[in-house]
């Protein structure tokens, strides 16, 4: 808490998407919040409503420890550690170079993790804290072309069973968040990140794809979610008096895990043939 008493809440990632909804909703829920981003000038618009701001690289450690070591000179440290920053490598396997692999655990894992480590201690001495890991729903199931997104989604996934047990004792809840599609993650994002050129073997499932998304996504797509339906959930979770472990938000993320269980290995990868419209 702050000297204020209110609890200190810190979410990265805040530029755009969960990240920014999430970081108003705390705030507005009483929470003191630092919003960070790895570009300050990105969440200015959050300083203006009254947040606190940082900047913050997840995927930099000197970044991070700069951070938590400012709030802990500010406030009596964080209560609640907002894990969202995160992003979508697209490509097949062989095609993605290995700096774009790294990259995607650096920011999606490696950054996670190190700043559960940077804020537990706090959390230990006052026996009390919230650590909210935002997964998705593709941290229970892989889709052809997001293999790696996907690996780094069931990393999270496994880090949180892990660290959910080993804080416990400590007074220090887990929670893991899985979204379904959101809103802000437009076709045109994901589409930018999947390219493959007419000369590559792949070419003809990236091309499927990329039709299979603009059929499906944006207007056409009912069942994505919006972000702050998402900070909704995650404000209702600090705030239960006994939360989940996990939490699903959006039709999506309670059906295509399900689905994905119900098939077999084969019917799976059928399903994505007849998807991107390829011939079997």
């Amino acid at each position: 808490m702050n000297e204020n008493g209110k609890k200190v809440a810190l979410t990265t990632g805040a530029s755009a998407g969960i990240g920014h909804a999430t970081a108003l909703a705390l705030a507005a829920a009483g929470y003191t919040t630092y919003a960070t981003a790895r570009r300050i000038e990105s969440i200015d618009d959050l300083k203006q409503q009254g947040l606190q701001t940082l900047a913050l690289d997840i995927t930099n450690e000197q970044s991070m420890t700069k951070a938590i070591s400012t709030i802990e000179s500010q406030t009596d440290g964080i209560d609640i550690l907002i894990n969202n920053a995160g992003y979508s490598e697209m490509g097949p396997i062989e095609e993605v170079s290995m700096d774009r692999i790294r990259l995607q655990f650096e920011t999606n894992v490696f950054g996670l993790i190190r700043l559960c480590q940077l804020a537990l201690p706090g959390m230990r001495r006052k026996h009390s804290g919230y650590i909210i890991n935002i997964s998705s729903m593709g941290g229970e199931f892989t889709t052809p072309l997001a293999g790696i997104y996907h690996a780094s989604k069931y990393a999270v996934e496994s880090i949180s069973d892990a660290l959910r047990f080993e804080v416990q004792p400590f007074g220090v809840q887990v929670v893991v968040i899985q979204p379904g599609v959101v809103r802000t993650h437009s076709a045109a994002t994901v589409a930018q990140n999947l390219q493959s050129d007419k000369s590559s073997p792949y070419f003809a499932q990236v091309d499927g794809f990329k039709r299979f998304l603009e059929k499906n996504t944006g207007e056409n797509d009912t069942s994505a979610i919006s972000a702050e339906a998402v900070a909704k959930v995650i404000i209702e979770t600090i705030e239960a008096p006994e939360p989940k472990t996990r939490y699903k938000v959006g039709d999506e993320a309670e059906q295509l895990p399900r689905l994905r269980h119900s098939l077999t290995d084969r019917e799976w990868d059928a399903l994505f043939s007849d998807q991107f419209g390829l011939k079997k």
